[in-house]
């Protein structure tokens, strides 16, 4: 079951699923599911798209979003969690 914006098991982290997904989707459902987030809300992104970490730094450069630290899972899954600006 892929969760797209529920909340994990941790309260009031969010987490998008982009996992499968290739450039420029990952990207552009993050910033689909995020738009409506409040300013601080965390989030935890998962991707397995190779290009995944330059375009999300590059969008956190440019709205200001700060990427708290990542985290390689199985399959070749980074989880990224992410603070919003």
């Amino acid at each position: 079951m892929q969760r797209v914006c529920a909340l994990t098991d941790q309260p009031g982290v969010y987490q998008i699923d982009a996992v499968g997904l290739v450039c420029p989707l990952p990207i552009l459902r993050f910033k689909k599911r995020t738009k409506d987030l409040p300013s601080g809300t965390l989030v935890d992104f998962l991707a397995d798209d190779p290009t995944g970490r330059k375009d999300l730094q590059a969008l956190c450069d440019i709205t200001g979003h700060r990427i708290e630290w990542t985290r390689e899972e199985e399959a070749g899954v980074t989880r990224y969690r992410i603070s919003l600006a």
